[in-house]
């Protein structure tokens, strides 16, 4: 077998692979021999078909079947001795024809395109200037986030109008063009949040009472399409093709009657005793709402950051050859068009792990096995807790630890969890990070932006 590498660009190749029958001969005919002892046919008996008719019959796609294995090791094997930063996988070459007779088998030729990564060499000073935005509690979103807990573990009762919060059960009954009954339509009872609406939807709904019935668009009272589906008894797939308005009657009001504020609250919250006052209550409710929004403000923190990286070092892609690739390895077919509209995102995507690759290597960030263990221990303890249970003895955790390790892809998504977690520490350390703490609204604009 022969590889020769073909440089077209900086970060585009191609591999030419010449096989000759000395490279397959051996494997072919071990495949063709189990394959006669396997197959039956008529007029002969198992495993006596003659070694002619199998070759006739199946020997094409056993040769083909053969060659491939043999083509995705050598390329394989070729990638990693060369040390090639491949982006992707090498596909068939659109440019030139595979060469060999398939029906008298003897030299093949292959050629495979290769997208190449790019050269890049980051690096994380002083004069790398990020935001660090974090959330103000005051007063008037420690209120309302109180109000939300005391609503939460409040209790139901009837009321007699829509005002503002109250659920509403009652039944769906799907109109036609001119807002008359369907026929055969969909009829569903169910329970709606106002909260959950459109606040344009909301507005029909306020002054109304049992017995009454508000028109509504069904896509605007619901979080989501999943949503949706639950409350008109139909499936997500359904809710697509949904474009008809719906009368909404009002079979009961309920209101949510706060909870009180005292120590049987805090005890029901909290635990028995943990809390006894509404001032501690206040600095307990003040330290979750920190805690929470701390993993909001990191987010916040890596995508400006990320943002920033990919304009600053902005690596250059084979987008031609990583277009077709996607084409090609996709689980689902894939129009051009298709690849086209999302491809500004997966270069983004594949932009960012370029840089981020590279950092983790410049800056020699290390994860080692104990702490994957480590971290998944912690992983299997916070599942125990979040149901009440005590976790099992160490030894018995670790036991569990690695075996969800051995699912490649748990390990990867640990692996990189911390790998991310120790490279955001590294630039928030080596980097100039300017902290700014504006109230939620501001932040939640700030999020938005995307």
């Amino acid at each position: 077998m022969e590889i020769t590498e073909e440089k077209i660009s900086n970060q585009n190749a191609l591999l030419k692979i010449k096989i000759n029958p000395e490279d397959y001969s051996e494997k072919y005919d071990t495949a063709l021999k189990q394959y006669r002892k396997q197959i039956s046919m008529p007029g002969f008996r198992p495993g006596k078909v003659p070694m002619g008719v199998v070759k006739k019959k199946y020997g094409k796609s056993l040769l083909a079947e053969e060659l491939n294995k043999m083509l995705n090791n050598s390329i394989q094997s070729y990638i990693t001795e060369k040390e090639l930063q491949v982006l992707g996988s090498p596909i068939p070459s659109e440019d030139y024809e595979d060469k060999g007779d398939w029906d008298n088998p003897s030299d093949f030729e292959f050629t495979y395109e290769m997208g190449l990564a790019p050269e890049l060499k980051t690096e994380i000073s002083k004069k790398d200037k990020f935001d660090y935005y974090s959330i103000k509690i005051d007063d008037k979103l420690l209120d309302k986030n109180i109000k939300d807990i005391a609503r939460r573990y409040g209790k139901l009762k009837d009321a007699e109008v829509v005002q503002e919060n109250e659920l509403l059960v009652g039944d769906f009954v799907e109109l036609d063009s001119d807002e008359e009954v369907k026929e055969g339509g969909i009829m569903n009872q169910s329970t709606i949040s106002l909260e959950s609406m459109d606040k344009s939807v909301q507005k029909k709904f306020k002054g109304k009472k049992v017995g009454d019935f508000v028109v509504v668009d069904p896509h605007k009272i619901a979080r989501d399409h999943e949503d949706l589906g639950k409350m008109l008894g139909i499936t997500h797939d359904e809710v697509h093709h949904l474009n008809t308005n719906f009368r909404f009657i009002i079979r009961e009001i309920k209101e949510m009657e706060p909870a009180e504020i005292n120590q049987e609250f805090f005890d029901k919250i909290f635990g028995e005793g943990k809390v006894n006052s509404e001032e501690e209550f206040k600095e307990k409710i003040t330290e979750e709402l920190k805690a929470g929004f701390s993993q909001d403000s990191d987010r916040l923190f890596k995508r400006d950051l990320t943002n920033k990286l990919i304009e600053k070092y902005n690596p250059t892609l084979p987008d031609d050859f990583l277009k077709r690739w996607i084409q090609l390895t996709n689980e689902k077919p894939i129009t051009a068009e298709e690849i086209e509209n999302d491809y500004s995102e997966y270069k983004k995507g594949l932009q960012w792990q370029l840089i981020f690759n590279d950092l983790i290597k410049q800056n020699e960030i290390k994860v080692e096995q104990e702490e994957i263990i480590d971290r998944t221990k912690g992983m299997l303890k916070a599942q125990y807790a979040q149901y009440g249970l005590p976790a099992p003895e160490d030894e018995e955790l670790n036991q569990s630890a690695m075996k969800v390790l051995t699912n490649q892809d748990e390990s990867r998504k640990i692996y990189d969890m911390i790998y991310d977690e120790k490279l955001m520490e590294h630039i928030k350390s080596t980097a100039s990070i300017k902290e700014k703490e504006v109230d939620y609204d501001k932040f939640v604009e700030l999020a938005s932006k995307g």
